[in-house]
């Protein structure tokens, strides 16, 4: 790679802190102001510009939001800017706690037809800016350094003179400020502070572009709080900042100008603009949310968001884009399953002990740096399974959608079972397909018709009966301390040494009405297989349990029959699938 035709960022810009920084020490505590520029900005940079209706339906949305100031258009570039912001003019259409920001070049002609955009509005920001970088300078606009601040000053002049008697306050950005001359630039920013007579009931916005992204964040704090140090009526200014992301770190440049002193922060929703896109204010809105710091802005429902930024951008937002992505509250992994479910139930839990909703109660879970119903999403997403999937995780899908409470040893047992079916596709699979999964897995075994006819009964105190009849027209008789141990030893009686490991029931919702489930765990013929059950009746959904371990067995012998090279033991399996080598359930 010829990494040698770059010049390193420090040799094209210096920047002097004399006394240090202090941007390092200090920490973010209130959210900045915040100015969409989707209409302005993000909108030059579409393929396909946006139309009147996806104008205004943007518009609408960030209003929506919460926004107060929100960058609407370039008037003088075309007539579909101009109309738009024409549009805005009707009364009523603009919300009056809103103002709305246009944007200009340095020019007379330019800077005219802008005002006639605005014309009748109860508000407005006139933006000016020219590019002031050493290379736009000599290559772009052909002047030296005097020459290009002047006619920064008689463009200046234009706007005050055209604003007198109207509601507008001023901004000026000198492009590629990241790219300036410090010095130069404080020149030019005071330059307009003192000729637009800044005062701190009409303050001025510099607003400092980082227009092409070329050094780390940490350099363009520096900039910024060169800049916050050293602006005249520094209590008159508004000082903005305007990151772009061509080095991908446009959120972290946003940040730690804040720190250097920054007030107002201009970007778009997603980070939409030219080239890698401009600041993306959700996910910087959203990450003040994370530390505890209001971002003032309607993030409640962030797939809404979502569509109808990518209606009006024609864009898709990635599936991993922070906190809006479809997939990042979503985990596949094992282990960060296991961490999210015990998360979610200590979340409850500790939620239950103070006496608050869930959604109120002080948020710690593994994974998850905010709570998703803070930005509308369920929890039905979060936790998702395929071949990389623990046991963790399938439990907890069967619990959120269908009430299971497998033991331990069982999600043991069937994530074996639900690695070999996804290992096979490496697909995703749903919690509906894990329910069928497990249904003909451990419940179809005992559900299968076995027994014609069966009964139990308390024949004295602690002593049980239990009598059946087998399809093939075999009576099973046998007693116990309970109903259980009854027919273990009726099968016991009939040549299947059955020894109950483990049981567990549960009701699978509230209400008398509620069906029962029931595990088992058996070793039947001296193999360990797992059984489950589901009735209305506890005693019914056990019986089933017990039934379904042992014909999992039975249908695994068949199979070690039929295939001679099959070894008892495989019982991680559906029954009469051979397929999975021994020990696997283990």
């Amino acid at each position: 790679m010829p990494y040698h035709r770059y010049k390193p960022a420090h040799e094209r810009v210096e920047v002097r802190l004399e006394g240090g920084r202090e941007w390092p020490a200090r920490r973010i505590t209130h959210a900045p102001l915040w100015v969409p520029v989707d209409l302005r900005d993000g909108n030059q940079a579409l393929a396909e510009p946006m139309d009147p209706a996806r104008k205004r339906r943007m518009f609408d949305l960030l209003v929506a939001m919460g926004f107060k100031e929100i960058e609407v258009g370039y008037p003088s570039s075309s007539r579909l800017d101009f109309d738009f912001v024409r549009d805005l003019a009707v009364p009523g259409v603009v919300p009056e706690d809103v103002t709305v920001v246009v944007f200009t070049p340095a020019r007379k002609d330019l800077i005219e037809r802008t005002f006639a955009s605005i014309e009748g509005l109860p508000r407005a920001v006139v933006h000016l800016y020219t590019a002031t970088a050493p290379t736009w300078r000599n290559v772009v606009l052909g002047h030296d350094r005097d020459e290009l601040r002047a006619l920064i000053k008689d463009a200046a002049g234009h706007v005050a003179r055209l604003a007198e008697g109207l509601p507008v306050r001023f901004e000026f950005s000198p492009e590629v400020f990241n790219l300036t001359e410090p010095d130069y630039v404080l020149e030019v920013c005071n330059d307009l502070t003192a000729l637009w007579d800044a005062a701190p009931d009409r303050p001025v916005i510099h607003n400092l572009p980082a227009t092409v992204e070329v050094a780390t964040p940490n350099v363009y704090a520096d900039q910024i709080e060169y800049m916050h140090r050293h602006l005249d009526r520094r209590d008159a200014v508004i000082l903005s900042v305007h990151p772009h992301n061509d080095r991908g770190t446009g959120v972290a440049c946003a940040e730690l100008a804040l720190l250097a002193g920054a007030q107002r922060v201009e970007g778009c929703l997603f980070g939409n603009g030219e080239r890698t896109g401009n600041v993306d204010l959700v996910t910087l809105a959203l990450n003040l949310h994370s530390q505890g710091v209001d971002p003032m802005l309607d993030l409640s429902d962030i797939d809404e968001i979502r569509r109808v930024a990518e209606h009006c951008n024609r864009l898709p937002v990635p599936d991993r884009h922070p906190y809006a992505g479809d997939l990042v509250y979503t985990a596949f992994s094992g282990t960060h399953q296991d961490a999210i479910r015990k998360g979610l139930a200590h979340h409850a839990k500790q939620a239950a002990e103070l006496g608050v909703a869930p959604e109120q109660a002080p948020w710690d879970v593994p994974y998850l740096p905010i709570d998703p119903a803070d930005v509308g999403r369920d929890y039905q997403a979060v936790i998702r399974v395929n071949s990389q999937s623990g046991k963790g995780g399938i439990a907890y899908l069967l619990h959120t959608r269908y009430g299971l409470e497998l033991p331990r040893r069982l999600q043991i047992d069937f994530s074996s079972v639900v690695q070999q079916a996804t290992d096979g596709t490496g697909e995703e699979i749903t919690a509906e397909q894990l329910w069928e999964l497990f249904t003909a897995t451990y419940l179809a075994p005992g559900e299968s018709g076995t027994l014609a006819e069966w009964r139990t009964v308390e024949i004295g105190p602690g002593e049980h009966e239990f009598a059946g009849t087998l399809r093939s027209g075999r009576a099973l008789r046998g007693t116990g301390n309970g109903p259980l141990s009854a027919l273990t030893a009726a099968l016991a009686a009939d040549g299947l040494d059955v020894d109950i490991l483990h049981y567990a029931e549960h009701s699978m919702a509230p209400g008398p009405a509620s069906r029962a489930m029931a595990y088992v765990e058996a070793r039947v013929g001296g193999v360990t297989s797992w059984g489950a059950g589901q009735d209305t009746s506890v005693l019914t959904a056990s019986i089933h349990a017990v039934l379904a371990a042992v014909n999992r067995v039975i249908a695994v012998n068949r199979a070690i029959a039929a295939d001679p090279g099959q070894e008892p033991g495989d019982l991680g399996q559906e029954p009469g699938d051979p397929r999975q080598k021994p020990g696997d359930a283990r």
